[in-house]
């Protein structure tokens, strides 16, 4: 039996590889994570929560990307691909190819059982080094359910969270709101 070495990348060799490939993959630590693809509920809470998002910010110096956005984490190295991210004022990038987004508002995932403990553990460990980063959203698609935290002047995170159909709830931070028949339309719960 051959051992195969520990191969550890620098995130400029992570970059090249990614950006000649057809597949998304994360990274951190040297390593590089492929990213599997989503489900049908999970395609539609996210192209909802874009679609309202997108609808709000149309007159506003805000962007939102879906999930071919890949974020950099700096403080930490973490180099990934949320479901939803929105940056208010000049977006900044990792580089000239702009397609590494360093300044985001607001992230948001939607959760499946293979990402669950990854996005709401590691993840935001990570996100929450990100200095521009206001608000962190967390979708479940097997239940109606939204988590939202929201930084707060002393750094500290609130949480809340939502369930009921008629729920809604501001995202301060971009001037949006965002409703659960919006967010689950067509979506079999």
């Amino acid at each position: 039996m051959i051992n195969k070495p520990d191969v550890r990348y620098t995130p400029e060799e992570y970059l090249i590889i990614e950006r000649e490939t057809v597949y998304k993959s994360e990274f951190f630590n040297g390593e590089i994570f492929a990213m599997s693809g989503a489900s049908r509920k999970h395609n539609l809470i996210a192209g909802n929560v874009y679609s309202s998002i997108h609808m709000q910010l149309r007159k506003k110096e805000c962007e939102v990307y879906t999930n071919d956005m890949r974020v950099k984490v700096s403080p930490t190295g973490l180099y990934t691909y949320p479901d939803i991210v929105v940056v208010c004022g000049p977006p900044l990038f990792d580089d000239a190819f702009s397609d590494t987004l360093i300044n985001p508002d607001v992230i948001g995932e939607v959760l499946s059982d293979s990402t669950e403990a990854y996005d709401r553990g590691i993840k935001f460990r990570n996100y929450r080094t990100l200095p521009s980063l206001s608000d962190y959203i967390l979708i479940h698609q097997c239940t109606r359910q939204v988590e939202h935290y929201t930084r707060q002047p002393d750094n500290s995170w609130r949480f809340l969270e939502y369930f009921e159909p008629g729920d809604g709830f501001e995202i301060r931070s971009i001037g949006c709101e965002l409703k659960l028949e919006d967010i689950y339309e067509k979506v079999d719960i």
